[in-house]
């Protein structure tokens, strides 16, 4: 058999089309030409190494599609599961063994078409079916916040099941993670810990904007005992692009909605000892009331500086306990000094319109204040104090965006010769 590619019959048409101009319709139609006639059965060719009727295929042993006798070869091999997901593979230079080079899915079925060709260039085809075993351990993923409407700064999160250390397979799950803005928003996933990711845009999210996030892990082989399983999808939509600018140097806050200044407001902020974060911030949750007490950020009960107070209109930034509220017994310093234990006050009606104009997830910035710098993850999300630069060493994958067209060309199954 000559495995040589048949390239003489289609150069020949060429010359047809040169030569004899409308006779060139001889190159097609039904003449007898191979690759026009309706491909045949190749079942009695075609062999592979999967399951016997009734049993299930072990995702840890690669599939192997082979033809038999020497009269035929291989041209090309699509191997997809029941998610649509193309398994990897390679085709010998001969054409007579195709092998998967990728792990495949647990869990689901695949549907593997061959393509094949005869020693007289006649295509043909098969097509197989399979299912896999399911996985015994499972690596479950969760999505947050819950559905609903957030400011532009909401940070995206993915909690594991369990821990994964290893690049490679941290590589498998972030490819598998699949985050959608529309309009579109360039983003990454980062590793805050072995079970945490976040996902933010380079820039914040757009606003009035729909984030759609699911998972592809379904099936997929994380490390030799885990595979992924079924994860909920999450849908969430942006409101206005709300960003409050706090100059602790000025004692002012400016709110502006859309890249507009909507509101200019006196604040104190946190007195030496206690100076507020910088840096930015986004909004956690909205309180209405709270019962501040000093011994809540380790000031002793009794000393010069405890305090307890009943604190309306609060919008908490950080778990640690610093929020933007109303302080009417701070009114006389608003706007002229800072005198607070760390967080942003105001009069009672700029806290209630602040309060009522707010979400969870808009932007509180800080500048100009004595205090460190918010840090990223371990006090609320402090996301966006990591430039971008950094932010994309934070990924388990060399570029920013998890799909790269590198990474989809590999997944589709290609002949190799």
């Amino acid at each position: 058999m000559n495995h040589t590619p048949r390239i003489r019959t289609v150069v020949s048409c060429t010359l047809l089309v040169v030569t004899l101009g409308a006779g060139a319709t001889a190159c097609g139609g039904s003449d007898g030409h191979p690759l026009s006639t309706k491909p045949y059965d190749a079942g009695d060719q075609v062999s592979f190494n999967g399951p016997s009727k009734n049993e299930k295929a072990d995702p840890d042993k690669p599939l192997e599609v082979t033809v038999k006798g020497d009269d035929s070869r291989i041209t090309d091999v699509s191997a997809v599961d029941t998610g649509g997901r193309h398994l990897a593979g390679e085709l010998s230079a001969d054409g007579r063994r195709w092998r998967s080079t990728a792990p495949l899915a647990a869990g689901t079925g695949y549907t593997v078409r061959v393509a094949t060709e005869n020693e007289d260039g006649a295509p043909g085809t098969r097509t197989l079916s399979f299912e896999t075993s399911s996985p015994k351990k499972l690596l479950k993923v969760s999505f947050g916040p819950q559905a609903g409407t957030y400011g532009v700064g909401q940070p995206i999160t993915a909690e594991l099941s369990a821990p994964v250390t290893d690049k490679a397979s941290r590589a498998t799950v972030e490819r598998a993670l699949k985050v959608r803005s529309t309009p579109a928003a360039t983003g990454s996933w980062y590793w805050v810990d072995d079970k945490k990711l976040h996902y933010r845009p380079q820039e914040y999210w757009p606003a009035n904007a729909t984030i759609e996030v699911r998972s592809n892990l379904a099936g997929i082989k994380v490390t030799n005992a885990l595979y992924g399983a079924e994860a909920k999808p999450l849908k969430i939509t942006t409101g206005d692009r709300i960003e409050a600018l706090t100059d602790a140097s000025t004692h002012t806050m400016t709110v502006l909605r859309n890249g507009e200044v909507i509101n200019t407001i006196p604040v104190t902020t946190g007195k030496p000892g206690f100076s507020t974060r910088n840096g930015v911030k986004v909004v956690l949750a909205k309180e209405y009331y709270v019962r501040m007490r000093g011994e809540s950020i380790g000031i002793a009960a009794g000393s010069s500086e405890s305090y307890d107070l009943p604190v309306y209109y609060a919008a908490r930034v950080t778990w640690s306990g610093e929020y933007v509220h109303a302080a009417p017994w701070s009114v006389g310093s608003q706007g002229s000094a800072n005198v607070s234990h760390g967080c942003t006050g105001m009069s009672t009606s700029n806290a209630a319109w602040f309060f009522d104009t707010v979400r969870q997830g808009d932007i509180v910035k800080v500048v100009g204040s004595a205090g460190e710098t918010m840090t990223p993850f371990d006090n609320g999300f402090g996301d966006w104090n990591l430039s971008w630069e950094k932010w994309q060493k934070g990924s388990a994958l060399n570029e920013g965006v998890p799909d790269s067209p590198q990474t989809l060309q590999a997944a589709r199954l290609r002949p190799h010769v």
